[in-house]
């Protein structure tokens, strides 16, 4: 599909859907009529401490205009995110967006990284090695379509401290990843970008402002998990998406430059001047 103005025809899939930042992309992408596939493990909403299941974003999507599909998928295990794209094939032949951003993350604890435990790790797994797998199998499927958009979604913590080095190294490693992904997929007319997102409005967020004494919490506005995805369709709806390929993009920077705003309105502020910004890509790169 060579033009991008029907959007009620676009395909999408995101990872890590069940809530959180992947929950409000997935939903964004419903209210512009897409199709999308939502991935997660959680099936019942005591899965997880903070709720959510890939049926009810599913659902949600469904009410916001689109077509939600669960998909059961643990992303550590290759053959069941094979088995994913090889359903999207079936269905479509094809792909619009690929969103990267199931993670493992584990919980934040005081120490350094060798006094917490070694599972901290697993964010490299499920979270950098798990975005390579689910490109691995999408990338034929965005070339198939003529035009495609690979997406990982990123934050500051690539080049700044937070949560520790293994999470410093899955999002620096996922901002480079894109970058080398939009190298060889140039030729194919798909992009592949990095995008950072702030601080988000999510169920683990609020769980976490909860447990703070209220004087203690930050009055800064957070994002929306919705506005990244919002940025998501923006962008994939420009005429030339090839010029950001290869990219780190901070969200509220070319959500400001593409008109969008988050749901409440408002204009996401971006964090580079107290927690950087991406590196600029290196000349053998383009």
């Amino acid at each position: 599909m060579a033009e991008s103005d029907d959007t009620s025809a676009w395909v999408a899939v995101v990872t890590g859907a069940s809530r959180g930042a992947g929950k409000g992309i997935a939903v964004a992408l419903g209210q512009v009529g897409a199709t999308v596939y939502v991935t997660g493990r959680s099936q019942q909403a005591a899965d997880s401490p903070y709720g959510g299941t890939i049926a009810e974003t599913a659902d949600l999507i469904t009410r916001a205009g689109g077509t939600g599909i669960p998909v059961v998928v643990d992303h550590a295990d290759d053959a069941a995110t094979a088995e994913l794209f090889a359903r999207v094939a079936h269905d479509h032949g094809r792909l619009d967006i690929l969103v990267n951003n199931a993670a493992k993350v584990p919980p934040v604890l005081p120490g350094g990284f060798w006094e917490r435990p070694l599972e901290a790790a697993d964010l490299i797994a499920v979270g950098l090695r798990s975005h390579y797998v689910a490109s691995y199998h999408a990338a034929p499927l965005l070339i198939a379509n003529g035009r495609g958009l690979l997406v990982n979604t990123g934050h500051y913590g690539a080049v700044s401290y937070h949560h520790g080095p293994a999470y410093g190294a899955q999002k620096a490693g996922a901002d480079k990843m894109a970058a080398d992904m939009a190298k060889e997929l140039r030729p194919h007319n798909v992009a592949a970008v990095s995008i950072w997102m702030g601080g988000l409005d999510t169920e683990r967020a609020r769980a976490h402002l909860a447990s703070v004494r209220p004087e203690a919490r930050p009055s800064t506005r957070r994002e929306s998990p919705e506005f990244t995805g919002r940025v998501i369709a923006a962008l994939y709806g420009v005429p030339d998406l090839m010029t950001y390929s290869g990219r780190t993009l901070i969200g509220a920077e070319i959500g400001a430059k593409l008109g969008v705003t988050d749901i409440d309105g408002a204009a996401p502020v971006s964090l580079r001047s107290t927690l950087g910004g991406p590196p600029e890509p290196h000349a053998s790169l383009r």
